[in-house]
């Protein structure tokens, strides 16, 4: 009898496999593949930059409905306002400190390495220089006004990451004003933040496309030449941003969190993966919003300082631009003081929020703020331009890593993060959904907190 039981029992449900290791294993053997076509062919591999680019671009056109989105249900959640502001200012103040943390590094590292002695200025290069003057990187006045959008639709539509901040913000408060007359409205928004995450990893399975193309053009425009003239600077640049990643962001998050930062990066190694072969850590920033919340930080700690974060918190920006900026100083013969250049870091402090959203921000910043604070130097842009995109790998991934960072850190300031959550995502207990890239029906910190303090109100 029993033996028969046995026979007739239904089998056990197979567990859901996940696939998608395939497509980062795909994106791994295109990275290779482009740059073994971007050395061999580069002529052809140039022609291959418009994957790269649709593919990001395909990313950037989920950026503002996933930040609508994340920071409406963070804020609408949450009874009290002032718990808002006060992970906003806390977000801030540490977003500031760090920028002038990195551009102090930055200047540290170019005096003492002097990279650009010897070097030789042509009419050509010049010429190139002066053609990076974005006329996009506005100054701070005029930046400050830019963040309010035309109309509440344009918000969505002009790809302006702090347009879209004010205007969910602005919705989060409403709604949170509204009370219980709001919940229909955060419920539809729920179900909008599901199918938004839904057709974002439809579009990840472009990765490997665009991860060739992007790589194959990179190789193929600047060749080998142009790395062995200015390895210096790389190689220079690249170590200062490890260092600066490990040591003084690791040092940090074991400090305040206990976490480990070698852990949070290998949680985060497909985003690292993704950045890495495209070029851009906005390919990042809706995966950076799902893992932050499946890591354990609360919804409105994570929709504001990731968004907030993507535009005031560009630790390899600060670092690249005062190494640049006294790169092209020693080439030209006409090196800086320290006495000019404190003047320059603070001026660059400024400089990088004016420009934020930029295309090809960091060159563009860089050639804008010597444009106005010391003109002469934007004849040296040029020499840099053969490299720059290789520098904007290691720009992207310490700017992504100092976000990430950042988040545990203002959560565990603001005590909104489940730390018992947190080691058990990072020992993979609890991995990560990629298929949804949400936590069906996961309670967050927020939530729970309103949940007690309604309890003792009853009480």
């Amino acid at each position: 009898m029993a033996a028969s039981t046995a026979d007739t029992a239904p089998a056990a449900p197979r567990a859901k496999r996940d696939r998608t290791h395939y497509l980062y294993i795909a994106v791994i053997a295109a990275v290779a593949l482009g740059i073994a076509v971007g050395l061999i062919w580069p002529d052809a591999a140039v022609e291959l930059k418009p994957l790269g680019t649709g593919f990001v671009n395909l990313i950037k056109m989920m950026i503002s409905p996933i930040i609508f989105c994340t920071i409406v249900l963070g804020i609408g959640s949450v009874r009290k306002a002032a718990k808002v502001g006060a992970v906003g200012g806390i977000a801030l103040g540490y977003f500031l400190v760090m920028s002038l943390v990195a551009l102090a590094i930055g200047l540290v590292v170019g005096n003492v390495l002097h990279p650009g002695d010897g070097l030789h200025l042509t009419d050509a290069l010049k010429q190139t220089g002066h053609d990076q003057v974005s006329s996009e990187a506005l100054p701070p006045v005029d930046f400050v006004l830019s963040i309010i959008p035309t109309t509440f639709v344009s918000a969505f539509t002009q790809g302006q990451v702090l347009q879209t901040l004010l205007v969910a913000l602005l919705a989060g408060f409403a709604l949170q004003a509204m009370g219980s007359a709001g919940q229909p409205v955060l419920r539809g928004i729920e179900h909008l933040q599901r199918l938004v995450f839904r057709i974002l990893s439809m579009v990840m399975w472009a990765a490997p496309i665009g991860a060739f193309g992007a790589i194959a053009a990179v190789v193929g425009s600047a060749g080998l030449d142009a790395l062995k003239s200015l390895a210096v600077l790389m190689v220079g640049f690249y170590v200062t941003c490890f260092l600066f990643v490990f040591i003084v962001l690791g040092a940090l998050l074991r400090i305040v969190s206990g976490l480990n930062v070698f852990s949070l990066f290998k949680y985060l190694a497909r985003e690292f993966l993704l950045i890495l072969s495209t070029s851009s850590s906005e390919s990042a920033l809706p995966r950076l919003i799902a893992k932050m919340e499946h890591l354990g930080v609360s919804r409105p700690v994570v929709g504001i300082t990731v968004p907030t974060g993507y535009s005031f918190n560009l630790d390899g920006t600060m670092i690249y631009m005062t190494m640049a900026s006294l790169y092209i100083a020693d080439a030209l013969g006409t090196p800086m003081s320290i006495g000019e250049q404190i003047p320059l870091l603070l001026f660059l402090l400024l400089a990088s929020k004016g420009a934020a959203g930029v295309s090809g921000a960091g060159l563009a910043t860089l050639a804008g703020g010597l444009q106005s604070h010391k003109p002469a130097l934007v004849d040296g842009v040029g020499l840099i331009v053969g490299i720059d995109r290789f520098m904007s790998e290691a720009r992207a991934l310490t700017n992504f890593a100092g976000n990430a960072v950042a988040t545990v850190l203002v959560g565990t300031w603001t005590k909104e993060i489940d730390k018992v959550r947190v080691r058990r995502v990072l020992s993979g207990e609890l991995p990560f959904d990629e298929t949804t890239l949400l936590d069906e029906g996961r309670t967050t910190v927020s939530e729970v907190a309103e949940t007690r303090e309604e309890g003792l109100v009853k009480a």
